[in-house]
Order: structure tokens, then C-alpha cells, then sequence
């Protein structure tokens, strides 16, 4: 699968969907999940709120991107090209995500 020139909502669309697959693909290891909830500070409980703020799977491509065994092992399971995620994060674009802290 291949992200491919999409009109600008479907794009993102794609891009979403590409993430929230990357997402299942960490928290289906109890290892890569426990390194992503190290990295980001979010907490086992936490996590189903904190993947609900705006930016959230753009922190999540963020991670995922700046590894590169986590994103070659994902795009390789997922079906995806290794460049496909970091063009999702493009297409995703705004601001950097930080967890909100109460």
C-alpha cells in the first residue's frame, strides 16, 4: 500500500489511517508499546485520552520515524514503503504534539 497524490482531505485521511495503523502495530508488543509510553511520558491508563488530543498521531509518526528498525518493521508488516510514514507526518503538518499534562 502506498500513500499516492490524493486530493487534500483525502490525503489526510490516508495519512490518519496510516498512523492509527502504526498505532496498532506499537501497541500490538508489549516492548514497543512500553518504549512509546516511556518516550511520550504517557501512562498505560492514560493512553486512550491522550490518543484523543489534537496531534496525537502526528507525535506518533514522529516516533515512529525517528526509528528507524520501529519504521522499517512496521512498513514491512503494515505493506507500507519505509517513506510512506514520513510522507503521512508531512500531510499531517501542524504543530508538534506534547502530551497536556492536568
Amino acid at each position: 500500500m502506498q500513500l499516492k497524490k490524493q486530493a487534500p482531505r483525502a490525503a489526510h485521511e490516508a495519512a490518519e489511517a496510516l498512523a492509527i495503523q502504526a498505532f496498532t502495530y506499537i501497541a500490538g508488543d508489549p516492548e514497543r508499546l512500553g518504549r512509546f509510553l516511556a518516550t511520550t511520558g504517557v501512562g498505560p491508563a492514560e493512553i486512550r485520552a491522550a490518543s484523543a488530543e489534537p496531534g496525537f498521531l502526528r507525535g506518533l509518526l514522529e516516533y515512529l520515524v525517528s526509528d528507524e528498525a520501529l519504521l522499517t518493521g512496521f512498513a514491512a508488516e503494515a505493506g507500507f514503503r519505509p517513506e510512506d510514514p514520513v510522507k503521512a507526518l508531512v500531510v499531517l503538518g501542524g504543530s508538534h504534539w506534547e502530551r497536556d499534562v492536568p
